[in-house]
């Protein structure tokens, strides 16, 4: 069973009420702001991210904002913090730039990877995300993300994410 077999087989294991939209691959933020009107919710960005103790990062924000990166590892708790490579990002959750979300855990031992979720994100009706690549969305509940992600054995941090303010 391949990977998104996998997802759509432990959400409905779990009893979590989710909708998938096929779409055409969306690459970034802004190209994929033309779906916002069509899914209503939050919508989510990623953020891949490696610290200088080598620990990696997932970290998950309403897509609109702008995370202040010297801010954050004191927020999270991590050291300085630098984008993760793409070989690392396949090899640690199987997905490729473009098509990261917090549902790559999935493919992420336990302990490997630190989850972060803002706020927001945990804490919304309907978010919209990736399910393991970038031609399609899955609509969830914040709350079910996170039983799904602690089911398959990881502790997400919810946090209030730094800004960058205009």
């Amino acid at each position: 069973m391949d990977a998104e077999a996998r997802l759509y087989h432990g959400l409905d294991d779990s009893g979590i009420d989710y909708d998938v939209v096929e779409h055409q691959p969306v690459f970034t933020v802004a190209e994929s702001s033309a779906l916002h009107d069509q899914l209503p919710g939050t919508h989510s960005k990623n953020l891949f991210l490696k610290d200088n103790d080598a620990v990696f990062w997932l970290v998950t924000v309403p897509a609109e904002i702008r995370v202040d990166l010297k801010a954050l590892p004191a927020v999270i708790g991590s050291k300085r913090l630098s984008f993760g490579k793409a070989d690392d990002m396949e090899r640690l959750i199987g997905l490729t730039p473009g098509s990261v979300t917090p549902l790559g855990a999935i493919n992420a031992e336990p302990k490997s990877l630190n989850v972060v979720l803002d706020c927001e994100i945990a804490a919304a009706e309907r978010v919209w995300v990736h399910p393991l690549r970038n031609s399609a969305s899955l609509g969830i509940a914040g709350s079910d993300l996170l039983n799904q992600l602690r089911a398959w054995g990881h502790s997400p941090l919810i946090s209030d994410i730094p800004r960058v303010t205009a």
